[in-house]
């Protein structure tokens, strides 16, 4: 069997088909895809198939028409080509950073507080949140494919929502990252938030939605899954933990410029990682001679294409579910409230 099922194994992929099952249907995709490109190859690791296939319940079709429409992305966006000095300007308030510390399971975190939103262009603001994924992506440890999100409302107002991003952002998580975010936290939302969010739900695939955990510090049975999860010593002071250390932009810069200077490296044939390598701009044309719309779905049992598995959660489901209650007190809504105030500042590093 190859790393990349195993990997996909050791975070949590479903049982009911076995390993054997599992890999003839990875061959199967990179069979019906055909011969590729170096870079191209790269990509479809066993690892990335494997993911695409378990975002569309191993429906070989679907997984193959959403790869498709990812490596087309990708060519004409070309996410792996983004650096630092090119979004510093939307990191300035800290409202998208990864944290210094991992999860339990070490997942990198990102940390995300919608209320120091400091740009009004959508298009900036996406370019940045990619940028951040594949950040996140860099820094995962070899036996570990997936983030958590940290989402702090301190300070969120009414002129903090926008469906439009909201839209946007669920599309690039869940068409071109696939499987890749393992739980979001969102800590303390006001209660005018639960409006909004029944209207995003609508732009969510369940497999996501069940993924969005609800967190207060007043409630202690939401509280606990804090504890499951993050070391509390590692955690930030914000979200109940111990740690003062606050967001400083020119450390987290330095890190993000380091960073960067890892990323050409990665993208040969000898070191291909998880994630998704540099194309070149021919690359969506020869996409498109790719048969992949064919409505047969070339599987070799139709049984195993029908399957739906279930999400495998990290945490329970009962503490912090999905939907917030009606009664939630209003937390940190106030128009005055300053982004610097939800983000703790101290000489330690970032």
């Amino acid at each position: 069997m190859s790393e990349g099922v195993k990997n996909s194994l050791s975070n949590g992929l479903q049982k009911a088909l076995t390993t054997e099952e599992q890999q003839a249907k990875i061959n199967e995709v990179r069979r019906l895809i055909g011969q590729l490109s170096d870079k191209l190859s790269i990509y479809c690791s066993d690892a990335s198939i494997t993911r695409h296939l378990k975002a569309r319940s191993w429906n070989i079709k679907k997984a193959i028409k959403m790869l498709k429409e990812t490596l087309k992305w990708r060519a004409e966006y070309k996410p792996e080509e983004i650096r630092w000095e090119e979004v510093a300007h939307e990191a300035e308030t800290g409202k998208i950073y990864r944290a210094s510390y991992t999860d339990k399971l070490g997942r990198t975190v990102l940390v995300m507080r919608p209320s120091c939103q400091n740009t009004k262009s959508t298009k900036g603001q996406i370019k940045y949140l990619v940028y951040c994924l594949e950040n996140a992506i860099l820094n995962l440890p070899p036996n570990q494919e997936q983030m958590v999100w940290l989402i702090d409302f301190h300070g969120f107002n009414l002129s903090n929502i926008s469906l439009k991003v909201t839209r946007e952002t669920a599309h690039i998580l869940q068409d071109h990252y696939p499987e890749r975010l393992g739980l979001a936290i969102l800590y303390n939302p006001p209660k005018f938030f639960e409006p909004f969010w029944m209207a995003a739900k609508a732009f969510l695939d369940p497999k996501t939605y069940k993924k969005v955990k609800f967190v207060y510090f007043d409630e202690p049975s939401t509280m606990k899954i804090m504890e499951d999860v993050f070391d509390i010593e590692q955690l930030e002071y914000a979200f109940g933990g111990k740690n003062n250390t606050g967001f400083d932009i020119g450390k987290y810069a330095e890190r993000m410029k380091e960073d960067d200077k890892r990323i050409p490296s990665l993208w040969t044939k000898t070191s291909a990682p998880s994630s998704v390598p540099q194309m070149d701009s021919t690359t969506a044309a020869s996409l498109d001679s790719l048969n992949l719309d064919s409505d047969s779905d070339a599987s070799s049992g139709d049984k195993m294409d029908s399957f739906q598995p279930h999400e495998m959660d990290s945490v329970t489901s009962s503490p912090g579910n999905n939907v917030p209650t009606a009664d939630r007190e209003m937390v940190g809504s106030e128009e005055t409230d300053k982004c610097e105030d939800a983000i703790p500042k101290n000489k330690a590093h970032a």
